[in-house]
């Protein structure tokens, strides 16, 4: 067994769509990164990347690099998803946390773990999605960022 943490914060900014797990969030505000920005999402594939032993996000899919620019992160995971399947390993267990102050993301967080769990292509018992406010702390606190934090537990097929 394997365990990988994974961790990423996007500024907020106009003219974005807030798309958070997948799940694109009514908000007058979005992430502003050079793919959708999904923190969430990037946050899990380090997570997984990590536990792989594969480096980061930023290793496989430089912001450089225009073909990645505006990419849904889902494509990302798909991704992540099909080299766990080559490496022989499986996802046991995805906790992750979104630390936002607005837009209140709780009516949100079951399609969002509803998507995650469809793309991992595992079932929803495995993916755990909470959210926790900035208590008015730091940019996050200002609602000038969201950030999140995944870990996850992977383990080879054989073992399954």
């Amino acid at each position: 067994m394997r365990i990988g943490f994974g961790y990423d914060i996007h500024p907020m900014g106009k003219g974005r769509k807030l798309i958070l797990g997948g799940v694109e969030i009514p908000h007058t505000r979005g992430l502003v990164g050079h793919s959708d920005a999904d923190a969430l999402v990037h946050a899990v594939c380090d997570a997984l990347l990590g536990a792989m032993g594969e480096g980061d996000l930023g290793k496989h899919y430089p912001s450089s690099d225009p073909r990645y620019k505006d990419i849904s992160s889902l494509r990302l995971l798909e991704e992540m998803a099909g080299l766990l399947a080559k490496k022989g390993l499986r996802l046991v267990n995805l906790d992750s946390v979104i630390i936002a102050q607005a837009p209140r993301l709780s009516p949100h967080l079951a399609g969002m773990q509803a998507r995650l769990a469809e793309v991992l292509k595992v079932d929803r018992e495995v993916v755990n999605v909470k959210v926790k406010s900035g208590e008015g702390l730091d940019a996050i606190g200002r609602e000038e960022a969201i950030a999140a934090q995944a870990i996850c537990l992977i383990d080879s097929v054989e073992k399954a």
